[in-house]
């Protein structure tokens, strides 16, 4: 259910704030495959060296030394940062468009 709007500006507020909600929740999605990438990745290479007869905490070492495991976690950081970037965002446009539609509410 949308809200009633009382102005333009109330509404544009509001549909900023649906937008930027929408994007932050795209780059909680990239994030959270970086995650899983990162999880898969440390997982095969733990698996690799197992047969390979080399002990888990080598494995380990091995796996965050490698580019993979730095670039999913580089990722994983930067999609978590514009999340919270555009969750922020949309959190005060929100809050713009109660504040106008309470300031109208209270004229009229």
């Amino acid at each position: 259910m949308s809200p009633r709007y009382h102005n333009d500006e109330e509404q544009a507020s509001w549909d900023l704030a649906e937008f930027l909600l929408q994007q932050a929740r795209a780059m909680m999605r990239e994030a959270e495959e970086a995650l899983d990438t990162w999880k898969t990745g440390k997982e095969m290479n733990r698996l690799r060296c197992a047969r390979r007869g080399i002990s888990t905490t080598d494995a380990e070492i091995r796996w965050s030394a490698s580019a993979n495991a730095k670039n999913a976690l580089t990722a994983n950081g930067f999609y978590t940062n514009l999340a919270t970037m555009y969750f922020n965002a949309a959190t005060a446009n929100y809050a713009r468009a109660l504040y106008l539609h309470a300031r109208d509410d209270a004229r009229l």
